[in-house]
């Protein structure tokens, strides 16, 4: 059975994994050493004061938005790998960002269900922001810009901008208008998160867009046992993804937290290696 106080440590532990370097963010410093070359698998921005590796969005953006480069093999094939193995098991359990959601979402205020519709909408972030904008500013001015790290990514505001402008006087200085655009973003996504369980996640993060895609084909999967279920709707009423695991075990939009095999009465569903394609994957409650 999936542990929901293991996730939560090992949510926990991942930060610090990814953000060791913790007097970074009394000097202000970032660290642009040899790990940098390195990209993490989750959304963790590459100017976090603690961070020693990078973010494989903003990886892949900085090569696209290179006019002499073409792809980014390196960076999309470490997409691809964590993908295939994992699906978006990365959010639900290493992302820190998505961590910081959930613990605001047990806030006790008035919950809200989100349009299924709207979960589309960060396909069109991926598209739009992570590669044709770098790609047609690089073809077109001679070089273009990491778009969804520089205009909307709130994880990169909280874990880079925000302390780097409290620690350094001359960033403070600099703040105009696309800084205070992305905190009202930031500010946004943690009203939203009080009231709706990963909004970010679910609305705008390409990088759950992109896992998303894999987890219909992910070696790591949700199984469904169609003998053992009684349709009672206790794996639905569970996942605050709003995802009917009954109908679509592995759902693009399933983080894989592990809330609807802990709750299942009958034990008809679990989590393990291989392939499955019994289950309707854009299923949904």
């Amino acid at each position: 059975m999936v542990s929901v106080d293991m996730r939560r440590w090992v949510q926990l532990g991942s930060v610090f994994i990814w953000n060791p370097l913790l007097g970074n963010f009394i000097s202000g410093n970032v660290y642009r050493g040899r790990l940098k070359q390195i990209c993490i698998p989750a959304l963790n921005c590459y100017s976090c004061p603690g961070a020693i590796g990078s973010c494989p969005l903003g990886s892949l953006q900085t090569v696209l938005a290179d006019p002499f480069y073409i792809w980014s093999s390196y960076a999309a094939g470490w997409l691809v790998l964590f993908g295939a193995l994992l699906g978006r098991w990365i959010c639900g359990w290493v992302c820190p960002f998505g961590m910081v959601q959930e613990w605001l979402y047990r806030v006790p205020v008035v919950k809200l269900r989100l349009p299924y519709w709207l979960s589309w909408v960060k396909y069109l972030v991926l598209l739009l922001f992570v590669i044709a904008l770098p790609v047609i500013g690089a073809h077109t001015f001679g070089l273009g810009v990491p778009a969804f790290c520089k205009y909307i990514c709130p994880a990169g505001t909280l874990e880079a901008g925000v302390p780097l402008v409290v620690v350094v006087p001359g960033l403070r200085l600099a703040i105009g208008t696309l800084f205070l655009l992305k905190i009202a973003i930031l500010f946004a996504v943690i009203i939203f998160s009080l009231m709706i369980f990963r909004p970010f996640c679910r609305v705008l993060c390409p990088l759950g867009a992109i896992y998303g895609l894999f987890n219909p084909l992910s070696w790591y999967n949700y199984k469904h046992n169609q003998e053992l279920c009684s349709d009672c709707g206790t794996c639905a009423h569970h996942c605050r993804m709003e995802v009917d695991p009954a109908r679509a075990a592995n759902s693009p939009e399933c983080i894989r937290c592990g809330e609807c095999i802990g709750n299942c009465p009958n034990g008809a569903l679990s989590a393990g290696w291989g392939f499955d394609t019994n289950n309707e994957a854009w299923g949904h409650e």
